[in-house]
């Protein structure tokens, strides 16, 4: 009754009309005004549940893994069958996040922060073709001092360079570098555990810097150079009267030059002004160098292909996949752990194997444990095991490894005498080896015969020497 007496005085009924109303005094109609006019009385908090109250955990989770409220949604119809809107979903986890932080302007001091990012600048002209284009900007954030480059791609080569263009526009580097979740820098999109590419962490460290990552999806982490790329795209590029991406490059030149002694939108001040205040690292000696980097395969021999040319790993990473940079003259070889593995002269020539002593598998170094066993055999599957390995420097263990096998079924004896034959012959393969021993091809007394040493046989009486065959012709 309070709260229907309540509705009817807000209407402008009075006294007596209520009393009338629910049958009751005026002056109980007169109490229930006063208790509710003094705030005795308050409406009852009602509780209201979601369909989403069930699956709170689940969309907390997701929310820790950053998540938007689409991807939520999503997930959460398609995991559960769950029938609720996107409204619904954005409206709870607002609800869960809580009202958005109040944004407090970073301050900087002189030299200590520089923020990056890319802009889409449209397509452009380049020797005749249509490309696109894209802006670098780094801005120093003390002074919003700027450096401005059009670029045909965000590649991670390209990213390092307008880095060290930028620095030396400076002609200096800040402590540290912003940059976004860019996949030229940064291969994680985590916060708090970044995975910075490893090429761009090193080319900070080269001008004593360091990189920063923005937070996902918070953009006033890099407010400084957001505004940066907007303000080239609203007053360079939609000003450009040209569409040459060669003449456009000229022209930006000159507009950052006058955009960094304009008055600043939000300091008011005049960049060129602050900057001189910077207190920049110095350059280093000399410039860093750029490695091109991409990925390949290991093949089954233990060797990468890169420019025609085959280079040697460690034999256990065979089959696996390894990141390679070059710079044109040493090839450096990295594991999944980008731990390097290999280092090559890049050879000038084409078809070339690159093979290491110590990538060599090690049942081709270890040839110990074969002259142990040929030596046994006897001294003549010793001068056999020097022969084979000259002439088959890439695959002399199988041979060998047949050869010895042989003492299965023979004696150390007629293995020997075998081999004398066969080195007589220059008969340096396992299937000869094989057919001497099988037919007994060692008793056959003719070993003071001349004998070829090249391995190619031309006389097929010779042949027939080795083989106990008659190639008689008529």
């Amino acid at each position: 009754m309070y709260y229907s007496v309540k509705t009817l005085l807000e209407n402008g009924k009075s006294i007596s009309e209520i009393a009338r109303t629910f049958n009751i005094d005026r002056k109980t109609a007169r109490k229930i005004k006063k208790r509710i006019t003094e705030g005795e009385i308050t409406p009852p908090s009602i509780e209201r549940k979601s369909i989403l109250d069930n699956y709170k955990t689940d969309i907390v989770n997701y929310l820790e893994n950053e998540l938007s409220s689409v991807l939520i949604h999503k997930k959460l119809t398609e995991k559960y069958d769950l029938a609720v809107s996107y409204s619904a979903v954005k409206r709870y986890v607002k609800g869960i996040k809580g009202p958005d932080a109040p944004f407090m302007p970073l301050i900087s001091a002189p030299g200590e922060e520089a923020q990056v990012d890319f802009g889409y600048a449209g397509y452009f002209i380049r020797k005749g073709k249509k490309v696109k284009v894209w802006i670098f900007c780094m801005v120093l954030s003390f002074s919003r001092y700027g450096y401005f480059e059009l670029v045909l791609d965000q590649s991670v080569s390209t990213f390092i360079n307008c880095h060290i263009h930028a620095f030396e526009f400076f002609n200096g580097s800040p402590k540290t570098v912003k940059i976004d979740n860019l996949k030229s820098a940064v291969l994680k999109a985590s916060f708090y555990e970044p995975v910075i590419q490893k090429e761009y962490a090193a080319m900070l460290m080269h001008y004593n810097s360091m990189p920063v990552t923005c937070r996902v999806k918070q953009p006033t982490d890099k407010g400084k150079v957001e505004s940066g790329v907007k303000y080239v795209k609203n007053n360079f590029i939609k000003g450009l009267e040209t569409k040459d991406y060669y003449e456009g490059t000229k022209e930006l030149k000159i507009w950052t030059d006058a955009a960094n002694q304009r008055i600043h939108g939000t300091t008011r001040k005049i960049p060129l002004e602050q900057f001189r205040k910077e207190n920049l690292s110095l350059l280093p000696v000399s410039r860093f160098e750029i490695y091109t980097v991409e990925r390949r395969q290991i093949n089954n021999y233990g060797h990468i292909c890169y420019r025609y040319n085959f280079y040697s790993l460690p034999y256990k990473y065979k089959g696996e996949f390894v990141t390679i940079k070059s710079n044109g003259s040493i090839l450096k070889i990295y594991d999944d752990k980008l731990n390097q593995i290999a280092v090559h002269a890049i050879s000038e020539d084409k078809g070339d194997f690159i093979t290491l002593e110590d990538h060599t598998p090690v049942f081709r170094k270890n040839t110990d444990k074969y002259y142990e066993k040929l030596q046994s055999i006897g001294q003549d599957a010793l001068i056999f095991f020097d022969n084979i390995k000259k002439l088959r420097p890439n695959y002399w263990h199988r041979i060998i490894s047949g050869i010895i096998s042989f003492r299965k079924y023979y004696s150390n004896e007629e293995i020997n005498a075998s081999l004398k034959r066969a080195n007589l012959y220059s008969a340096f393969n396992y299937l000869s080896v094989k057919k001497i021993l099988e037919d007994k091809l060692y008793d056959i007394k003719d070993f003071t015969a001349e004998a070829p040493g090249s391995g190619y046989f031309t006389d097929l009486k010779i042949y027939d020497r080795l083989t106990g065959g008659n190639n008689e012709r008529a």
